[in-house]
């Protein structure tokens, strides 16, 4: 019985995932502009720090299933709307904000970094099956989160405040982030190992 359950539950999850990516470009656009609102939502759980123009938000981890939901270009695209719509007014950047500001500001280089997050990852999860296991997503998410979202986060925030002294800039922009963080990745991956077949899914090019 448990089995049949858990059998018919992969096939669910293959046949989803394998949709997924053969769906329209309608269908596509459809599900990067959801996941678009996802991260407006996620944006909003914040946390300001006193120290740092930098909040702890829950963007991160609706940045990273992005990649793993919609693939490599759709969950980029998905990025590319969350920020395009944000920069042009639209209120879903953390504190319910918007504007060219956020784009420019100490916040811009880790708005820039969640798109080639979602590229990143997209890219490994649908390609390669062995990626799909919890440690292998887990490292990839690693990757993307502390070198593809901080590393051009922590570039702009310097450029835009001035500090040069390292410590300092990662007090502001990095350290006080890790720990929840890291919280956020093993839900992510968890979940991401869930909900991935560890078979093959992608049969043609998207693009």
């Amino acid at each position: 019985m448990a089995v049949a359950v858990v059998d018919r539950y992969r096939d669910i999850r293959y046949r989803v995932v394998k949709w997924r990516s053969e769906a329209s470009l309608v269908y596509k656009i459809i599900f990067a502009l959801s996941m678009a609102c996802f991260t407006g939502l996620a944006a909003q759980v914040r946390v300001p720090l006193p120290w740092t123009p930098i909040p702890i938000t829950g963007q991160t981890f609706a940045v990273l299933l992005s990649g793993i939901l919609l693939g490599r270009w759709y969950g980029g695209l998905s990025q590319v709307f969350y920020i395009g719509a944000g920069a042009a007014g639209l209120p879903w950047f953390a504190g319910w904000s918007g504007g060219i500001s956020h784009l420019l500001g100490p916040t811009g280089g880790y708005l820039i970094g969640f798109i080639l997050a979602a590229l990143f990852l997209g890219h490994f999860v649908d390609r390669y099956i062995r990626a799909r296991s919890f440690f292998s997503i887990f490292a990839l998410m690693l990757f993307a989160n502390f070198i593809l979202i901080y590393l051009p986060g922590l570039l702009q925030l310097s450029a835009v405040t001035g500090v040069r002294n390292i410590y300092k800039l990662l007090m502001m922009g990095a350290i006080p982030f890790i720990s929840g963080d890291i919280v956020k990745l093993i839900a992510a991956a968890a979940l991401a190992k869930a909900i991935t077949p560890k078979k093959a899914y992608i049969f043609r090019k998207e693009f």
